[in-house]
This record gives structure tokens, sequence and C-alpha cells, in this order.
């Protein structure tokens, strides 16, 4: 009764409650101490060496301020700066009860053993405030009591851990890789918020690099705040600007350079140069009367890494695009820039694949060192794709066959265990088989699918069962759970599909560029390649929650086996853990002479 008296006078009187006397940024410079086994500089705690903290700091420990929200790249110490330290301040300045939420519960114990547990050892200001040397007084891994509060730590992917007690501070890190749901319960975030309702003083903090435009959250938070982005001032004309990439000068060839360009007066200035600017910098808002405070800043303001480190990221992350990996290119938009990445080249055109037709003159290309197939099951038929994988995961279509026939019938079966079983014929001479096969266990047939796999497993045709969502695992745990006790692989289709768009948008021949035959007899139709980009990604929402999913195209065919066996044959690839790398040419084997058909522009 006496908490709810004090709670009421403090929401009635909060126009008369004065400020706190210690901001955020000063405790953690009187008395936060870096851990030798956490820190590259150990010792007591100095926001001059990211200055930008300093305001982040103060916006938590601000009373007025209900939410804030850190939009940024990865290597500007926010653990220390923006979990560490509120837990710290909170504890010893202003007691009371914490939720720090991470992904899961396995970054949860991770986090609290390798970071708040030496924090709280080596800061003498919090070292006597936690008894974690007996599990009798109140403490455990996941809790930790103190005077006046607790600090409870969760993983978003448990609805029980998120529904455990009421809260005043929400520390939720990375919340772009929180789950879309805690089991069955909703979303995290909006179950971690109930547990604030009986504060006044409630505070949440979210935090996290972003990652795909459209369906990043953290970009969604920042959106609706104050907008406020780190500026710099130019050494030059003093004018503050924000740090782009677009304005990073050097050559490639030579990075012991690297300059700036002002986007104010185009003087050029190095890196030292800049960054001694930085003690002078800010953060400026977009729209400063909203009630969410959030900041933006990339690892261009960060002083704790090079340039130059940033610059080699860069350059590594475009070669492989070029060689249509855009994997690395996405982390680092997302970890270096602290940008969201918007997807490209989500639809292709069939024509521009028929178009580019080749002709072989071969069963089997030299290049080609191993052999794997997908096999899609129907009601009528069976529809199969062998290809040929080459350094660098370069891939050959050798054949597409479709095999007409009643399912419930054994001849269709038997004619299908013939053609998988049949021998190919390289340019050299040498004889390849198909090393892996993966089948589709969906539709009407499944358990006849287990059984016509389970006895061939040792020949490598593998059942697999398809699953969608981005954030499923490409391969994952193989399993006998069904009926037959066959081996079974679930496959993240999604991902798969992906993967194959990328490579379908390599325009050069070399690692992960697609060749299709122009022989008539190989299969390569011109309904293969409608089939083949049948689909498009886009933009969809699900539970109020934005995610990519996969969809036909309105206007396009309903048929999408190929893709789906191309995929599949793409998973037997990755399962299979064939090394791709380039073989030494042999003296007698003949030079493949290869005809061309008309090249892509550009899809």
């Amino acid at each position: 009764m006496k908490t709810a008296t004090r709670n009421l006078f403090k929401r009635v009187f909060l126009v008369l409650e004065p400020p706190p006397d210690m901001t955020m940024a000063q405790w953690a410079d009187e008395k936060r101490i870096l851990s030798k086994k956490t820190s590259a500089e150990p010792g007591r705690w100095k926001t001059s060496k990211a200055p930008y903290q300093k305001d982040i700091m103060n916006a938590i420990s601000d009373v007025s301020v209900g939410k804030v929200v850190v939009m940024s790249a990865a290597q500007i110490g926010k653990t220390d700066g923006f979990i560490l330290n509120p837990i710290g301040y909170f504890m010893d300045y202003d007691p009371s009860p914490i939720m720090i939420m991470q992904p899961n519960l396995q970054m949860g114990e991770s986090f609290s053993k390798d970071r708040l547990t030496p924090m709280l050892r080596d800061t003498p200001a919090l070292r006597e405030k936690v008894n974690d040397k007996t599990r009798n007084s109140g403490n455990t891994i996941l809790h930790k009591e103190f005077p006046g509060g607790h600090v409870t730590i969760v993983g978003a992917n448990s609805p029980s851990g998120l529904r455990s007690r009421p809260i005043r501070i929400l520390l939720a890190d990375e919340i772009d890789g929180y789950p879309a749901t805690a089991g069955k319960d909703g979303d995290p975030l909006l179950l971690a918020s109930k547990r604030l309702t009986t504060f006044w003083n409630k505070k949440e903090v979210f935090i996290s690099t972003p990652t795909v435009k459209g369906t990043s959250r953290i970009e969604i938070e920042f959106e609706n705040s104050t907008q406020e982005v780190w500026q710099a001032p130019c050494p030059s004309c003093k004018e503050l600007q924000e740090l782009e990439w677009g304005q990073v000068k050097f050559n490639k060839d030579n990075l012991s350079e690297i300059e700036y360009i002002c986007v104010k007066c185009g003087a050029i200035q190095s890196e030292v140069e800049w960054k001694e600017q930085y003690v002078n910098g800010k953060f400026e808002p977009r729209f400063p009367d909203r009630k969410v405070r959030g900041f933006y800043l990339n690892s261009l303001a960060s002083l704790f890494i090079e340039w130059r480190e940033i610059v080699e990221k860069f350059l590594v992350a475009n070669e492989e695009k070029k060689k249509g990996n855009i994997e690395l290119l996405k982390a680092w938009t997302n970890t270096e820039m602290g940008q969201t990445w918007e997807e490209e080249g989500s639809e292709i055109e069939h024509d521009t694949l028929y178009n580019r037709r080749e002709k072989y003159n071969c069963e089997v290309p030299v290049e080609v060192i191993c052999l794997t197939a997908g096999i899609d099951t129907q009601d009528d038929r069976f529809e199969i794709e062998v290809v040929g994988w080459g350094a660098s995961r370069e891939s050959w279509g050798i054949k597409y066959q479709i095999i007409y026939g009643d399912l419930k019938q054994q001849k269709v079966w038997d004619e299908l265990d013939t053609f998988i079983n049949q021998t190919f014929t390289r340019a050299d001479g040498a004889k390849l088989k198909i090393i892996r096969a993966c089948m589709d266990s969906g539709g009407h047939f499944t358990n006849q699918v287990y059984k016509f796999c389970k006895v061939r497993y040792a020949r490598g045709i593998l059942a697999i069962k398809g699953r969608g969502g981005f954030d499923v695992p490409y391969i994952g745990r193989a399993t006998k759970n069904n009926r037959v006790q066959a081996p079974l692989i679930p496959l993240g289709v999604d991902t798969g599909k992906a993967l194959i768009y990328q490579s379908l948008d390599v325009q050069e021949e070399g690692a992960n560029y697609c060749h299709f035959p122009k022989d008539k007899t190989a299969g390569y139709t011109e309904d293969y390649f409608k089939g083949l980009t049948a689909e498009r990604m886009v933009l969809t929402y699900k539970k109020g929650k934005a995610q990519y999913i996969w969809k036909l195209k309105e206007n396009g065919t309903k048929r999408n086996e190929p893709f789906d066996c191309r995929n599949y044959a793409q998973a037997a690839l990755e399962i299979s853990g064939v090394a791709l790398k380039k073989q030494e040419k042999s003296e007698t084997a003949p030079q493949r002479k290869r005809g061309r058909g008309v090249r892509s522009q550009g899809v």
C-alpha cells in the first residue's frame, strides 16, 4: 500500500521532482572499471574515448525520457555503453528492477558470464551489491538481486521469461535478431513492455544493428523517434555534417592514405584530422519534438577502429558481389554503415536465361567436378534436374527430365531409379554418377518417398521436407521421426531460392555462374525457364511483422517445379560437402569448344 501511494504521489508531482544529481556519463567516468578480460584498454572508463556515447547514456538516465532507440554499426561500444553502464548506474545510483533481453537464452547466459559478471567483480561500486557466492543468495546466471532491485536476463524466444515479473528498466539488445513471436505468445518486445506498466518512471532501451529494409525492427523504431544523427565538424570549415561512406576517398591499390571530403567546403582531410574533431561532434535531431529519443551512427564515427579496416572489408565484400555472393556486402552495410540492406534482384525474366543457352558439344563439360540431382514429386509425374558443379560453385545444367506415370504403380518408381542411377560421360572421358539427390517428400505420396529413399540412402538419395521462412536454416538436422524411420532432412527453401537467384543474376562466367545447354534433348525448353523464374520475392506482413516471401508472378506460369528441382539439387551439393576447387588441367584432356548464345545485358 505504501509503495502504491508513493508511486501515485510521484505521478502527480512529477513536475516538482528535481532531475538526478548525476548523469550516466558522469557515473561511468567516476565509477565504472573496464575488466581486463573484456576490454583492450582495461581500467577506468573514459567517455571521451567515444564522445558520441555521452548523449545516448545521458538520454537513458534522463527521467523525462521514456524510450531510447539506438540504430548503429557494430563496433561502437554498444554493449559497454548502452547495456552495462545502464545496469551499473541503476544498480548503484537509482536502484530498480531491470530486465536484459537477448535474442535467445544462450546469448543471455553468455552475456551474463562474459560481460556482466566481470563488470560486477571489477567495479568497486558494484562489487558488494550482488552475492554470487551461493545459490541461496537468490542469484543465478540469469537472475541477480541487489539492494532495491534485481537484474533478470531473458531470451526473446522464451515466453516464460518474458512473463516473469514487473520491471522498471528494459534493455533490449540486438532486437533485429528477435523471433517474430515468443512461442505462441506474440511479439517478445510487446510482452516485455507489458512488464513495465506499473512504473511511472519506466524506461525502454532498444539497441541493434539493422538488417533488411522493410523488415528491420530497429529501423521502424528509429523512424518513429527524434532521428538524431551523429555529426562531426570539418577540420577546415568547422561545419557539422553526417559522416557518409560516399565522401571517403581511397586508392584500393594503396590504402596507406584514406581521406574524407567535406560536403560543405570540399576540403580533403586525413582520418586523424577528422577524428581530432570528434570531441566537438554532436547528435542533430530531425524531429526534436518527438518523445522517443532515437540515435544513429556508423563505424566512421568510431574511435575503436581505423577507417582502413572498414575500407578493406568493403573491398572484399565488393569483389564477392561481382561473383554473385552479396552476403558479405549485406553484412558490411549492416554492421559497418549501420544501415538496412535493400533487397535487389528479386525478379528475373525467363527469356534472359533462355537466350543465353550455349552448346556444350558433350554430355558433361570438362569443368564439372560432381553431379547432384533434385527430384520434385507430383501426383502424376516426377520432375528431375541433374546439375553439374565446378570450381567456386559454377554450375552446368545437364539434364531436365519429366517421368510421367501413376505413382501408385511400381513401374514409374522403377523408371525414376533407373534414371538417377545412370552414368554420365564427361568431355575428357570420365564417367560420373550422381553423388547426391534430394527428393521432395511433400504431397500425397510421402510414405512412398520415405520408403524409396530409405533403401537408397547409401547411394545418396535423401528425402527432404521444405520449410518456408528466411529465418529457417537452409540445411536442417536429419531426423527419423516418421512412420518409415527414413532419414529426413528439413530444408529452408526460401533461403535456397534466394541463393539461386543470386547465381542466376551473375553475368560473367566463373564463380556462381549458371550455364544451360542448347541441346534439345537435354530438356531445357522455354517452359523450363518459365518455371525456373516463376516466383519473385515480395514484402508482406504476418501478425503485424514485415517479412519477405516467395510468391508466384501474377502473369507468369503456375508451374514452379524447375525452381524447386534446382533448389533441391543445390541442397544436395551443400549436404555432400564436396570441396569445389579448380582442377588441374590434364595435358591429354581435350579442351571443350563452347558455342555462345546471347549474353544477358542485365536483369
